[in-house]
């Protein structure tokens, strides 16, 4: 399991390529040296569609291969960087992993659905991260517009809220993201 936001490719000692503009990213060697030592804040997003009444009516996953080729699925997620602000970053993730036309409908507060703290040692908590202690910021976040999945995002499935809460979908979302997603849409009422 993965929770994911790659830096930008930029290395210090090539000299045809220049400094990122934003001090917020961290090179390759600056972040794994923090996750060694501190906790990393992230937000992630639960996307939905929503009817008129504002009642979750699906349920949007990311499909996507792991690292070893198989293939699971998982939420919209990233770091926060140095300075950005919460709706910042969660605008930022969402565009990255729905793409520009998604047109998510971010909350007027910045108070999450649910928390969830993932550690590299299995059993402390449901979730998962094998590099690094994070807390994650976890939103229901609906979107009106077209998901164009990008990065390394396969597609976006959307479906029901039961089923996207149910055991079998659960066990295909990483790092314990299944118990992550029945959290978020049972604060948003989505459960019955």
């Amino acid at each position: 399991m993965s929770v994911r936001t790659p830096d930008p490719d930029w290395h210090p000692d090539e000299p045809s390529q220049t400094p990122p503009t934003n001090p917020g990213w961290l090179s390759d060697l600056e972040l794994a040296q923090v996750r060694g030592r501190l906790p990393l804040l992230y937000v992630e997003a639960v996307p939905v569609r929503v009817d008129g009444l504002g009642q979750i009516t699906e349920v949007g996953l990311l499909l996507r291969a792991n690292s070893v080729g198989e293939m699971t699925r998982t939420i919209v997620s990233g770091r926060v960087m140095y300075g950005e602000t919460l709706r910042d970053a969660l605008f930022r993730h969402l565009e990255k992993d729905l793409g520009p036309m998604a047109f998510p409908l971010l909350p007027a507060s910045p108070v999450p659905a649910t928390v969830a703290e993932y550690f590299p040692m299995p059993g402390i908590s449901p979730f998962s991260d094998e590099r690094q202690h994070a807390v994650s910021l976890v939103y229901v976040v609906p979107v009106t517009g077209t998901c164009e999945p990008r990065q390394d995002a396969l597609e976006v499935t959307w479906m029901p809220p039961a089923e996207a809460a149910s055991s079998a979908v659960g066990d295909e979302l990483e790092g314990g993201r299944g118990v992550l997603v029945r959290r978020a849409l049972a604060s948003a009422g989505a459960l019955g």
